[in-house]
């Protein structure tokens, strides 16, 4: 029996623990520092304790306590920070990539340069640490693609601008380089500005091979009909029909997915954990590289995970021993949605204290729904153990379904039974996929 520990405390992480509670090989799943939701799992199996995700050192001395034989990490700054390095320092197994393998993530610029060097397909762009040598980069006539800004490290999924003319552009770079983003915004991403679909496609690796784990389609924007601000994902659905079109995916794996392989297999790409891949299709089924994650997305995973019929366990050591090749993952065919329930001023403010109630939806108790938490505790109130707001993302709800319009009405249902005053949610996760089913 498997003793395992997973690093984070949002939904993503909420996800990673009820998958694997389910394994019957694991005895017992400790959350550093967990949630609301993780709390209320079999109390038998599943416990929280509240440790700062920074304090690398109390965390290898838990899992030393706890006799943990594997540690997933789950949230992209502890990454960027280097937990991984400092645990397997300490003698223990840890699922995700090393500080310098994160950098694929934690640095942009970096990220495109690899790209780049890898001959995979990405759009121009150009980077810069100075606002003025920005500003006069794209006041060139030739340079007016030159349409996304994004700041260089870690945003929270916050950091990027979609503009369309050059005084959005300009605006952007001043909010960065104004330090709207502190040390992230240091370096600013000028980027050529895509049309297309986006993908978010996950892999595995063990460092040597590349796996698929799953693809779904997020919704950035903050309002239906994908218009307000970039937030770190206010849903997303799988399968994605652009993705199951043979052509699309034969370009994917073709000009994306077998290069990186090759990369890992020859010794040019040193990666081991989750790769995500963010993707933009043109119109021509033409894919282009939009970024590069080294963890697992979120909302993406709480889409994924429900349709893994596969023990998640197995595929998570075999990517710490070395021993990925040949792995084959079995799938349901039922669609899913996730719905990310958030508050009302999200992203501009999170909420924390305000008090959460959750009923089990029709659909919950058919085994077609799942409620993930993403930002909430437990609280004393008046003397009772509380259910409490603690971020702007408060839950996931995952609806499955034989149809996407089923997945999402099942999505729907469990929202409905989420209540606390300032909760918000989008009503349109999926739609592309949905007309597309109109349609046919």
């Amino acid at each position: 029996m498997t003793s395992v520990m997973v690093v984070g405390g949002g939904g993503r992480e909420h996800a990673i623990v009820w998958k694997l509670a389910q394994s019957q090989d694991v005895a017992a799943v400790v959350c550093v520092p967990g949630n609301g939701g993780t709390a209320l799992l079999d109390k038998s199996k599943v416990k929280n304790v509240a440790l700062p995700l920074s304090d690398f050192a109390a965390i290898a001395d838990l899992a030393r306590a706890e006799k943990s034989d594997l540690i997933v990490v789950g949230p992209d700054n502890p990454l960027a920070d280097g937990i991984v390095d400092y645990l397997e320092g300490q003698g223990l197994t840890v699922f995700g990539p090393t500080r310098e393998q994160a950098r694929l993530e934690w640095s942009k610029t970096y990220a495109k340069q690899k790209m780049i060097d890898l001959g995979l397909p990405t759009a121009r762009f150009y980077s810069t640490g100075s606002l003025e040598d920005a500003l006069a980069f794209i006041a060139k006539a030739e340079n007016s693609w030159a349409r996304v800004v994004k700041a260089d490290g870690l945003a929270l999924g916050k950091g990027v601008f979609v503009c369309d003319n050059e005084d959005q552009v300009k605006e952007a770079l001043r909010t960065i380089f104004g330090g709207g983003f502190g040390a992230a915004g240091e370096i600013v991403v000028l980027e050529e500005k895509l049309v297309g679909e986006e993908l978010s496609l996950l892999c595995v690796s063990d460092g040597k091979t590349l796996l698929e784990l799953g693809c779904a389609q997020d919704h950035k924007r903050r309002f239906a009909g994908d218009v307000g601000p970039n937030t770190g994902g206010m849903g997303a659905y799988t399968p994605v029909p652009l993705y199951d079109n043979a052509a699309v995916a034969a370009r994917i794996r073709s000009e994306v997915l077998a290069p990186i392989g090759a990369a890992l297999a020859g010794g040019r790409l040193s990666f081991k954990g989750v790769l995500f891949i963010g993707l933009m299709i043109d119109a021509a089924g033409a894919p282009y590289i939009l970024e590069f994650n080294a963890r697992l997305g979120d909302p993406e995973t709480q889409a994924i995970l429900p349709r893994l019929k596969s023990d998640l366990l197995p595929l998570l050591l075999s990517c710490t021993n070395g021993t990925l090749a040949g792995t084959v993952l079995n799938w349901s065919d039922m669609a899913s949605v996730c719905i990310s329930v958030v508050t009302r001023e999200y992203p501009a403010k999170s909420s924390s204290g305000e008090p959460v109630t959750v009923e089990v939806s029709a659909a919950e108790r058919r085994g077609e729904a799942i409620v993930f938490h993403a930002g909430t505790r437990l609280q004393a109130l008046n003397g009772a153990e509380t259910l409490v707001t603690a971020g702007g993302r408060v839950f996931s709800a995952v609806g499955l379904g034989k149809s996407m319009a089923e997945a999402r009405q099942a999505a729907e249902d469990a929202v409905d039974k989420i209540h606390f005053e300032t909760k918000d949610f989008r009503t349109d996760i999926g739609w592309r996929a949905l007309e597309q089913c109109v349609s046919k």
